[in-house]
């Protein structure tokens, strides 16, 4: 993105609606159709309430600092330190490239099938990326334009997607409630904190405080919402959390065809984009063009191999680092008003990262009424403002 562009509420509203709109948050919706209709919808809104607002503060640091997020965590860890966070952050947007490159192109091989007999797997997954990586040389340039287009359009399919699935005849075969809300909270709370390292490197370019925290929390919180709503609806009447079985079930043709490639596009860039501002953190020369084209490449080779049944195990894993690192960083900037930007590393953010991580994943198989990622946040932030505390005691 141009070292100039400023982004208005309105095209924060739009970047962060059409982040949401996307395969992955129907895919994760129909997860919980298990819930059943209410409990799945109160699980939806609840943690989506919970994740975004813990989001948009992590934005609003950005704001104030005028920083991308990556570089926001070295009020955190230090400068050398966010370049762990650098790297594993350019893990998880590879992963979720290699995960949308997956869901679009399988999606749309699937409805070019039905529709004209054509099964091209890896050619799908090649025009994705191929799609995403135009994208990238286009939509930089022309962001705020194209994207507030594009987005718009997507909202119309949108919305002609809801009336139709939201009208399907329940199947013979349809999922019974049987879950959990502690899951369901869970699987909700994780996507919009999945974004953190991304939030920042566009609420830094808004015009205003107030377009960089309503209008991601609003584009967002709709969009996302809508699309697990579409999704559990989807599971409850269909039978299938699958989104392509939803739109064929709705007979839903080119309409299904022009949603899936779009939210796929329009999601993709961003994770492929902050991924190339992750690496130049580290390497501050590199091209970010350069390095988002790149990023697509890799991303749409390891979709040819990468096994999509195990989507939600790589939910969880994000669950585990990200909820304990946001946890820090707002605990560090909002409570302490603590900055660690001069040194080059922190041994307490590290020690408050790991113990995080390993606690995580100590409780994630516990049945919690709030998910482990919420339960970790609240732990990881007592924790780091203890040992902050005696760290500063112990100085005196």
């Amino acid at each position: 993105m141009e070292e100039k562009t400023r982004l208005s509420g309105l095209n924060l509203f739009f970047l962060w609606f059409g982040a949401s709109v996307s395969v992955a948050g129907i895919l994760t919706g129909g997860y919980l159709a298990e819930l059943g209709a209410a409990k799945g919808l109160g699980a939806i809104l609840l943690g989506h309430l919970a994740g975004t607002l813990l989001l948009v503060l992590a934005g609003l640091i950005g704001f104030r600092e005028k920083v991308p997020a990556i570089m926001s965590t070295r009020i955190s860890f230090g400068k050398q330190g966010s370049y762990l966070i650098s790297v594993i952050n350019i893990l998880q947007l590879v992963g979720w490239t290699a995960i949308m490159v997956i869901e679009g192109g399988t999606a749309m091989n699937t409805i070019a099938v039905t529709l004209w007999r054509f099964d091209h797997l890896p050619l799908m997954f090649s025009l994705v990326g191929l799609f995403v990586g135009l994208w990238v040389f286009w939509g930089v340039k022309g962001f705020k334009r194209i994207n507030t287009l594009v987005v718009g359009f997507l909202l119309v399919l949108t919305i002609l997607m809801s009336w139709i699935v939201f009208t399907l005849p329940a199947a013979a075969t349809a999922i019974k409630p049987r879950g959990a809300f502690g899951m369901g909270f869970e699987l909700s709370i994780i996507m919009p904190l999945s974004w953190f390292p991304l939030i920042s490197d566009y609420t830094s370019l808004a015009k205003t405080k107030k377009g960089a925290l309503i209008a991601p929390f609003f584009g967002y919180f709709i969009g996302s919402c809508w699309m697990y709503a579409i999704g559990m609806a989807g599971g409850l009447l269909s039978g299938s959390p699958d989104p392509t079985k939803i739109m064929l079930a709705a007979n839903m043709g080119l309409t299904a065809l022009a949603i899936l490639g779009l939210s796929t596009v329009t999601t993709t860039f961003l994770d492929v984009y902050s991924a190339g501002i992750s690496l130049i953190n580290i390497f501050p020369r590199v091209n970010d063009r350069i390095a988002a084209v790149g990023f697509t490449i890799i991303g749409t080779a390891i979709a040819l191999v990468f096994p999509i049944e195990r989507y939600t195990d790589f939910l969880y894993i994000l669950g585990s680092v990200f909820s304990p690192l946001i946890a820090i960083l707002l605990t560090d900037y909002f409570v302490l008003k603590s900055d660690r930007r001069g040194c080059r590393a922190d041994a307490v953010a590290t020690v408050s990262l790991v113990t995080g991580i390993v606690f995580y994943h100590l409780i994630k198989t516990q049945e919690l009424p709030i998910g482990s990622t919420l339960t970790t946040i609240a732990f990881t932030a007592a924790l780091h403002y203890g040992l902050r505390k005696w760290r500063r005691r112990g100085r005196n």
